[in-house]
């Protein structure tokens, strides 16, 4: 399989010895698991609290060339600053067929145990984010309100200044150098009818760049231009704060440029875009026949009436003659199975199982025992040379022994900030925690998209759909295969229809009634 290394060091307690002994740990890593290293992507002296960083960044957009399989790291929070923002960016990464891969964590050898602890604590992760997104919500609807900077990227034209009295709060303030760009982007655009691509292009043959350092484009500055933060509102989650901000764009300015955008704005624009509707099976429903891929599909019938499907990847190209699978009946299916499996012995034994392999796997790092040894060694050299130094006379002699005592102590110390560090980022879960996240798996809304996605994604490895009704689901544990013959699909049929009066749905039928 051919894979990439991401590593990154933060400025604080690490250098970039950091990075080299992440490399290191990586490497061996692929070596043990005969992964072929197409590329490595380095971030040195950039904090994990933001995903603005340009190696990151860049190794998930060549995610799409489909040039490798798998992106591996030390550990997740070196992929991002803790798991919800891993599960989003791993996500990003599944959409383009790649996976995420730890070399020092529960998630990466692809065994039985570490296959369901990496889909347990990313579903985990994934599920309570919304709590952890309220939390942060609270105190960034506090900061529009009163003028404080949220911590994202600053527009154009401002910068941020301490506020006096506010514990380290800092608010916009005008940037006298960029500003004056912005309003000449808003007067082209509102007194000189430029167009957006005309407009980015003046600047860009200037030199002159965003505020994230970039080239100027057209969907970029069309949400410059809307930006109300110009003329004086901050706005958080549709709530608009008004005189909180300086102003650089007058009112009058900003209405005209409004004017033009939506004069400009063509007709096709102007439609809402209908919500995308998501095939939870995707990666993991497959042809019981031929064994690829049933990938989702939608027709109407001759009513209209819209219905979407599983259909194999291979009938497609006329290579499997497999029917469709109406996809609401095969995902309550699913939904139901895995509820079930969520027995209070299962959930006590899921826990355990994700506890004690994650504990075995921290107990193994390999970065903390390569830094313990290290700093074993160098203990060892110093007590060598203070034995030195009470034998030696020479005064010449001490001097040089006391200067490379003191560069091993600093090394020394520089050693133990680093172990701090790795060993203060350790994974903690409990059994409690885990326990509780499944009985609410089980006992939630079986109609809640977000739990229908957290069980999918924490039990169900694979799932093989045979014509004559026979479906086969593989669990994350591997020890747990199910096959469900057509009679309980014909219950489940039948319990489908009793909701539904004016629908009927067959796992076999390829087309609406």
């Amino acid at each position: 399989m051919n894979v990439v290394l991401y590593t990154r060091y933060s400025s604080d307690k690490q250098s970039e010895t950091s990075t080299e002994q992440q490399l290191k740990v990586c490497r061996d890593y692929c070596d043990r698991n005969s992964f072929t290293i197409v590329a490595e992507y380095k971030d040195e002296a950039i904090s994990g609290r933001t995903d603005v960083r340009p190696q990151f960044q860049k190794m998930i957009g060549d995610s799409k060339s489909k040039s490798f399989e798998g992106v591996i790291v030390y550990s997740i929070d070196r992929f991002g600053r803790n798991l919800y923002q891993s599960a989003d960016y791993a996500n990003k990464l599944e959409k383009n067929g790649v996976a995420l891969l730890s070399a020092t964590e529960p998630i990466s050898d692809g065994t039985p145990a570490s296959s369901l602890t990496q889909n347990i604590l990313m579903a985990f992760a994934q599920y309570y984010s919304e709590e952890l997104g309220q939390k942060i919500s609270r105190g960034m609807e506090y900061n529009a309100e009163f003028g404080f900077v949220n911590g994202a990227q600053l527009p154009l034209g401002y910068k941020a200044e301490l506020a006096t009295g506010t514990n380290g709060k800092k608010r916009y303030a005008i940037n006298e150098t960029t500003a004056p760009i912005v309003r000449r982007i808003f007067e082209m655009y509102a007194d000189e009818d430029k167009t957006t691509a005309e407009i980015c292009r003046h600047f860009n043959e200037q030199g002159i760049r965003t505020a994230r350092g970039g080239e100027f484009n057209k969907n970029s500055l069309r949400v410059m231009l809307r930006n109300k933060k110009y003329i004086g509102i901050n706005t958080y989650k549709g709530i608009e704060f008004s005189g909180v901000i300086p102003q650089i764009i007058d009112d009058d300015l900003f209405e005209r440029v409004q004017q033009a955008l939506n004069k400009n704005k063509k007709a096709t624009g102007r439609k809402k875009a209908v919500g995308k509707e998501e095939y939870l099976l995707s990666g993991k429903l497959f042809c019981g026949h031929c064994k690829v891929k049933m990938v989702g599909w939608s027709g109407k019938s001759k009513t209209g009436k819209k219905h979407q499907y599983y259909k194999c990847n291979n009938s497609l190209k006329k290579l499997c003659g497999k029917k469709n699978v109406r996809k609401q009946l095969v995902e309550d299916f699913v939904i139901a199975h895995c509820r079930a499996i969520l027995t209070d012995e299962n959930i006590a034994k899921i826990a355990n199982e994700v506890v004690a392999y994650n504990e075995a796997e921290q107990r193994n790092n390999e970065i903390v025992k390569s830094l313990k040894k290290e700093i074993a060694n160098n203990q060892k050299q110093q007590k060598n040379l203070m034995d030195t130094l009470k034998l030696c006379e020479d005064n010449s002699q001490r001097s040089m022994i006391l200067s490379e005592l003191s560069a091993m102590e600093k090394e020394r110390s520089e050693l133990q900030i680093q172990l701090d560090s790795e060993e203060s980022r350790k994974i903690t879960i409990t059994r409690k925690e885990i326990r509780f996240f499944l009985m609410d798996l089980r006992n939630g809304d079986a109609s809640d998209l977000k739990h229908r996605k957290a069980l999918i994604k924490a039990l169900i490895h694979k799932i093989y759909l045979y014509d004559d009704g026979k479906l086969t689901i593989i669990c994350n544990n591997g020890d747990t295969t199910t096959e469900i013959n057509t009679s309980l699909i014909d219950d489940i049929e039948s319990d489908m229809l009793a909701k539904s009066h004016s629908e009927s749905y067959y796992l076999g039928d390829s087309r609406p009634p």
